[in-house]
């Protein structure tokens, strides 16, 4: 177990919404304010090698979330650019804390790192069964390269890296915008401004058949901390709530949840990415004791009841 008071943590994408609640759940286990730091991409663009030199200069625990990513429209309208910009900030990240002798490096990667066709619930030991999804591979294969490269550095240098892959976050403090969200803060805000000009219909992407899981920004949180402070080891862990729902049951929770009157339109002209996504969330649990705790349904509330509150 590792004791949080005096080391020195860097938390890269310390900013972002899954940032932010790191930050808190770090401070809640012990570590000390001033020795957290979280760099800003306007100062350190972390795709140089001389940002990623200083940031990682001094540091005992390096918690790597910064990524640019999105959800499916940005993946399909701009796969080289997250291609490019996740491998070479992860890449170089790890390279330089292994050299700055860093004492434990966590990287956070991604669910779209799977095959598209994996068994469910997805268990580690499927995760190069196949190829990731279409839409999503760039960012998935790129993300999924840094668990290789942490397996590569702890087996030549006893570099003490581990890797953990969080299902699709939301929760209040999520990013809504409509370019580079993903898909549950896509639908509060799609619902909520039809309501305000007072649509009949919502346009929703794909035929609405697809699984997925989502994981409340706290629990995710909490669990990548945990990982921190109990997990050494070399195999990436899932951290997710084990819940598979469709998004036709999905968007319909919401609309209920916000009470909109008007008739959902599928356009199945559009893709509907994963077929279905559900975690086995067992080496978690097994490994340092960690369960998600918020369920969709009040999870959703609150994000909900967050985002009328700032929609503005």
């Amino acid at each position: 177990m590792l004791d949080l008071t005096d080391q020195k943590i860097l938390v890269t994408g310390g900013a972002g919404f899954l940032g932010q609640l790191v930050v808190k759940q770090l401070l809640q286990a012990g570590a000390s304010k001033d020795n957290i730091l979280i760099p800003r991409s306007k100062q350190y663009d972390l795709r140089s090698l001389e940002a990623c030199q200083a940031v990682v200069k001094d540091q005992d625990i390096v918690i790597h979330l910064a990524a640019h990513v999105g959800g499916i429209g940005l993946n399909r309208e701009k796969p080289g650019e997250l291609f490019y910009d996740n491998l070479i900030m992860g890449t170089q990240l790890i390279h330089t804390a292994y050299q700055a002798r860093v004492q434990k490096f966590v990287c956070v990667g991604t669910i779209c790192a799977y095959p598209k066709f994996t068994p469910v619930p997805f268990k580690e030991e499927n995760i190069w069964d196949g190829y990731p999804e279409e839409t999503n591979a760039p960012y998935g294969v790129a993300k999924k390269a840094l668990l290789v490269q942490l397996q590569a550095y702890r087996q030549q240098y006893g570099f003490n890296g581990i890797y953990l892959l969080p299902v699709n976050l939301y929760g209040p403090g999520d990013n809504f915008d409509p370019r580079s969200s993903h898909v549950i803060p896509a639908l509060i805000r799609k619902v909520y401004e039809a309501q305000i000009r007072g649509d009949a219909e919502i346009p929703v992407w794909g035929d609405g058949s697809p699984t997925r899981e989502f994981i409340y920004g706290d629990d995710a949180a909490r669990g990548i901390v945990m990982g921190t402070v109990a997990y050494d080891d070399s195999e990436p862990v899932n951290l997710g709530t084990n819940f598979e729902i469709s998004i036709k049951d999905l968007v319909e929770l919401i609309v209920e949840l916000m009470e909109f009157k008007g008739k959902i339109v599928w356009q199945p002209d559009q893709p509907n990415g994963q077929p279905r996504r559900c975690l086995d969330t067992e080496r978690a649990k097994a490994a340092f004791g960690f369960t998600a705790q918020m369920d969709l349904r009040q999870g959703l509330k609150n994000t909900i009841d967050w985002y009328r509150q700032h929609a503005a």
